[in-house]
C-alpha cells in the first residue's frame, strides 16, 4: 500500500511534534510515526488513531515519549489509512522500525506500506 506521509510548511519539512500547530491538521484517522533526530535517529513511537490530531495532542504530554527529545528534535509524520487496515499497517510499521516506546501492537497480519524516508 502506498501512503502519502504528511509534512509541514511550504518547504515540506518534517513536523516538530512539540511545535506542531494541531489546528492545522485535518482531523482524520490513520497511522503516525514519532522519531527523534540525531545520529542515529530512532523511531520513538508508532501508532494509529481515529483522530490523529487528538492522539498527537496526548503524546505531546507523555514523559515516556518526550524523554527522547534529549537525543534530537522529536519529529512526526502521519498518513490516512482506512479503519479496516490500520491494525495491519501499524503492525507492519512496528515490525520495520522497532519503536523505543510501546510494545502492545495489534496481533494481525502486517500490511506493507512505503516508508516515509524513502
Amino acid at each position: 500500500m502506498n501512503l502519502t506521509w504528511k509534512k509541514c510548511g511550504d518547504d515540506g519539512h518534517w513536523c516538530a511534534l512539540e511545535k506542531l500547530n494541531l489546528d492545522s491538521i485535518d482531523d482524520f484517522g490513520g497511522v503516525y510515526i514519532i522519531w527523534h533526530e540525531g545520529n542515529p535517529g530512532r523511531v520513538v513511537y508508532v501508532g494509529q488513531a481515529a483522530s490523529i490530531k487528538d492522539r498527537l495532542s496526548v503524546h505531546r504530554n507523555e514523559r515516556s515519549i518526550l524523554a527522547y527529545s534529549k537525543y534530537g528534535i522529536l519529529r512526526v509524520t502521519w498518513a490516512f489509512v482506512s479503519s479496516g487496515q490500520r491494525d495491519g499497517v501499524e503492525r507492519y510499521l512496528a515490525n520495520q522500525w522497532s519503536p523505543l516506546v510501546g510494545e502492545a501492537f495489534p496481533d494481525v497480519e502486517p500490511i506493507a506500506v512505503n516508508s516515509p524516508w524513502r
